[in-house]
Parts: structure tokens; C-alpha cells; sequence
């Protein structure tokens, strides 16, 4: 049996005709695997039509001063169960033996935690026995059921993981992800007009992409992707192009040095400066961060020449300023001086090829010299290399680091 699983985004299935489009890239995937094999299942994954979650939760606003979380998450998966219910009734109209399937009856169990919940468990079972009697099951996304039997919902990139997370439950053959643009690009193409899109890149890539501002795909589905080995394409719903396909590193696929660049100018920084320099001062600052749920992204220690104080600097998301200030202000710590900046930008470059090219720092801090560009921080992993510079430069410094690595 061939098992294809396709997800459709918010944006594919803004409207009925958007539906009704988006119902026959499945028939089209479904017949053409057909002419090839004969026992042809699918599964469909929906999120909520356009921005219906959007007004869902401002529906919920009124109430939130005696807001049980578990109701919030029964609002917000209805927008899901529309889609799926229009979906399968699209899919019926283009004569697909097609039912839905919520999460609960499918079912996708999660963990207690509302409006974050995790994956635990996807039985086939229940999926298995539909396809006696359908070809394809529409599951919403974004949604499961909690160990006591409450709606529970998966929060940001939910859908894409839910897909994901049934290819893995069923041993699907490919899970096609379709979404407003053609692919993975080399960069933003709002930013860099002579951005390409890319044929195939390796989850490891597309996981350090996804966690540095590139928000196509969340960071949570290219993980379960990674961990289970699922081949994953990420495709246009406008047109026929074959998209970007996510799958393990291969002996055929090349290795630029630099496969990607993200821009993320929703950073601040923080400098502590003349801390006291002994064990576990670094502890004391961050786990109270870390109990608040705030996420330190970048972290730059430097030592005094006497060896008594240090220096340190981070960054945090710029919704997080004013709290991780909060929280650093009751830290029992001594410090001289205490700086912010939420005017910065993290431009990064990610490449496999970095294991093996020599120069690329130093080609890239030439690079952003040349252009006046100046370097706040800098932080590196065996693929990446992220600069923190001022957020007036970010455009400008993907656009100039671009055409340096793959223009050339």
C-alpha cells in the first residue's frame, strides 16, 4: 500500500473555492499514484480556513477572566473541524471516497497541557479500518485528546506537526506539506529578490533555519520529521512545481557552503556588565529566566583582565524584554551596569558544507565590513554562524552575504 499524507495551511484553504482548489491537488496526488499503484491510501491534514483561528481567539477574549484553559482549546478546534468537514465534502463532490476524522476519534493522543500540548501516541487502528470503506481520511490538525479525554490543541506550527506525526503513525510514503510559496528559499525573497528555491535540503539545515526566523516550516515538525526519518516535501498550492524536499543527508545531494540565510529583527540584547566572576553566577541569572519561560537565544561571556568580573551578554525575544528585566532585577547578583538594545537584528547562515569549506567567518565578517556593517556578537554551531548586528543593516546584510555565498 502506498501512503501519502498532505497538509493544507490556513492561507490554501482561505475560502469554499480555495477548498474546492486545494481538493483537487489531492485528486490529482491521489490519481496520479494511482496510475503507478494500484492500493493508493491517503491521509489530509487541514488547518483552520484563512484567519478564522485569528478571530476565534478574539472571541474568547471576553472571557478570559474566568477562562478554563481546556474550553479555550474546544473554541479554537472548531476552526480546524470546519475545514475538515468541507474538505471531505469537496473531496466527495470530485467522486474521492472521503470521510473526517476528528483527533479525538482518530485518535491523536496528547499530553495534559492546553494550548501547548505534545504528540504522546497515534494508534492506526481506527485509520486503518476507514480505509476499508474511503480512500482518504481529512484529519484536522492543530488538535488531540488529553490523557483524561479534554480537546487539547498543539499551539504554533500544530498543523504541520499533526501531519507529520500521522505520516510517522502510518509509515507514510511521503508527507507533502502546501503552503503559499514554492518552497525552501535561499533566503527571503522579499528581502533578496534573486532568492531560489531549493530543490532538497537536509533536515538538520532546515531544523537550524526554522529555529533562526525562516518560518515556513516550525521547529517542532522538521524535529519529528528528523526523529522518525519521514521524507517531507514543502510544495506550492498555486501550481505543479515539485517544492523543497526535507529528507536525511545523501551522498548525491552537493554541499554549498552556505545552503540558507534567516533574518530574525525580533531581538533584544542584554548586557550585564561587571559581574562578580565566580562559579555559578551564569546559573543564578539564567534559571530564573529560564522558571519564567522566557528563551535566551545567544550568550557572549567575557572575562576581565584581573579575573574578578565578567561581562555577559544575551539576547531574548523583544516581547521578552521587560519581564527577563524584571527578573534580572531580583537576581542576587552584584553588577556595575545594566544595558539594553531592542534595535538589533540576527542575520545567520547555515550550510552542511561548513564541515568541509575553510573561510567562511572570515569571508563573512569581510563581507559585512566592506559594507560598514558592524558585528555586536557573534555565535556559532558546526552548520551556522549568527551575527547580531543593528536592525537598520539586517536587509541589507542578508542581500550583501547573499550575493557573496550564492550569487557567486
Amino acid at each position: 500500500m502506498y501512503r501519502l499524507v498532505q497538509k493544507f495551511g490556513g492561507t490554501s484553504l482561505a475560502d469554499l473555492d480555495a477548498i474546492r482548489h486545494a481538493a483537487l491537488r489531492v485528486k490529482e496526488a491521489f490519481l496520479d499514484k494511482q496510475q503507478a499503484q494500484a492500493d493508493v491510501k491517503g491521509l489530509v491534514v487541514v488547518s483552520a480556513m484563512g484567519d478564522s483561528t485569528d478571530r476565534l481567539v478574539a472571541q474568547t477574549q471576553a472571557y478570559t477572566s474566568n477562562c478554563q484553559q481546556r474550553d479555550y482549546d474546544v473554541v479554537l478546534a472548531s476552526g480546524e473541524q470546519v475545514s475538515s468537514g468541507l474538505m471531505a465534502l469537496a473531496l466527495c463532490q470530485q467522486n474521492i471516497r472521503a470521510c473526517a476524522m476528528q483527533g479525538w476519534q482518530v485518535p491523536i493522543y496528547t499530553d495534559g497541557n492546553h494550548s501547548t500540548a505534545r504528540i504522546t501516541d497515534i494508534p492506526q487502528k481506527n485509520i486503518v479500518a476507514a480505509w476499508r470503506s474511503y480512500d482518504i481520511i481529512v484529519v484536522p490538525g492543530f488538535q488531540g485528546i488529553s490523557p483524561d479525554q479534554h480537546i487539547t490543541t498543539l499551539g504554533r506550527g500544530g498543523s504541520d506537526t499533526t501531519a507529520v506525526a500521522l505520516a510517522a503513525a502510518v509509515q507514510a510514503d511521503i508527507c507533502d506539506i502546501y503552503t503559499d510559496v514554492d518552497g525552501i528559499y535561499t533566503a527571503d525573497p522579499r528581502v533578496v529578490p534573486s532568492a531560489r528555491c531549493l530543490d532538497q535540503i537536509t533536515y538538520e539545515e532546515m531544523l537550524e533555519l526554522a529555529s533562526l526566523g525562516a518560518r515556513v516550516l516550525h521547529t517542532r515538525c522538521v524535529e519529528l520529521a528528523m526523529a522518525r526519518s519521514i521524507p517531507v516535501r514543502l510544495r506550492p498550492t498555486t501550481n505543479n512545481n515539485e517544492g523543497t524536499l526535507l529528507q536525511q543527508e545523501g551522498a548525491s545531494m552537493e554541499q554549498p557552503a552556505i545552503t540558507g540565510i534567516a533574518l530574525e529583527d525580533d531581538e533584544a540584547k542584554i548586557t550585564l556588565l561587571g559581574v562578580q566572576d565566580r562559579p555559578g553566577v551564569a546559573a543564578q541569572i539564567f534559571t530564573p529566566i529560564s522558571e519564567q519561560h522566557i528563551s535566551v537565544d545567544m550568550i557572549v561571556q567575557n572575562v576581565s583582565a584581573d579575573k574578578k568580573t565578567t561581562d555577559v551578554t544575551f539576547t531574548v525575544a523583544k516581547k521578552d524584554l521587560a519581564s527577563c528585566m524584571k527578573v534580572i532585577k531580583d537576581c542576587p547578583i552584584t553588577y556595575s551596569a545594566l544595558r539594553t538594545d531592542a534595535n538589533v537584528a540576527k542575520v545567520s547562515v547555515v550550510g552542511r558544507g561548513m564541515r568541509s569549506h575553510a573561510g567562511i567567518a572570515s569571508k563573512l565578517f569581510a563581507t559585512l565590513a566592506a559594507h560598514g556593517i558592524n558585528i555586536q556578537v557573534i555565535s556559532t554551531s558546526e552548520i551556522k554562524i549568527s551575527l547580531l548586528i543593528d536592525q537598520s543593516n539586517g536587509k541589507a546584510a542578508v542581500r550583501h552575504i547573499h550575493k557573496a555565498f550564492i550569487e557567486q
